[in-house]
């Protein structure tokens, strides 16, 4: 019976520790993925699984040392999965109000997100236009023509002469390459 008693009493005390730390790091933790998360009913599912593991790890018996940093770092990789796992999504279409670049301004963090946001856009779009100088300039050309412009390539490849499997396969060769040139700029920046 002393047992018991003794494990529901330590069961008790964990349960405070843990209310305690998640009511005195909620309003940062949460502050800190919102300036990552722009939706936010994603940002507080983000939170609430961060928590969880939380709850789960200190129920472990190796304690967490340094709470804080701990969620800080589990929620920066919450938020990398979270991004990861979403599916490919094409590049918006351009739409026939003349917004130029808008598929740009939807694929991009949001000016007004705050200073981060708005230093990461600046970054990935320098970083964008030296990925694309680097292209081979067919590719390039195709890649602005079909995604910037917005023209079909059943269109491109009449006024070039070139069929439209290869305009296809040069798009193709620039995005694997804009991917890849791009890809650890936007994981340093936990987009």
């Amino acid at each position: 019976m002393d047992t018991t008693l003794t494990l529901n009493a330590l069961m008790a005390e964990q349960d405070k520790r843990i209310a305690d730390t998640v009511s005195r790091e909620r309003g940062r933790l949460g502050n800190f993925i919102r300036r990552r998360v722009a939706d936010a009913s994603e940002a507080e599912d983000i939170l609430q699984d961060v928590f969880y593991e939380f709850v789960v790890a200190y129920r472990l018996p190796e304690p967490i040392e340094q709470v804080g940093a701990w969620l800080f770092r589990v929620a920066r990789h919450r938020i990398i999965d979270r991004f990861r796992k979403k599916k490919e999504e094409s590049l918006p279409e351009l739409s026939d109000e003349g917004n130029e670049g808008s598929w740009l301004d939807e694929a991009l963090p949001s000016p007004d997100a705050g200073p981060e946001a708005a230093y990461a856009r600046g970054v990935l779009l320098e970083e964008l236009y030296a990925a694309l100088a680097e292209l081979p300039e067919e590719q390039r050309a195709v890649f602005i023509a079909h995604e910037v412009e917005g023209r079909s390539f059943k269109e491109l490849a009449a006024e070039s002469s070139v069929g439209v499997s290869t305009l296809l396969a040069r798009k193709r060769y620039a995005v694997l390459h804009l991917r890849a040139r791009l890809q650890t700029i936007y994981d340093e920046f936990n987009l």
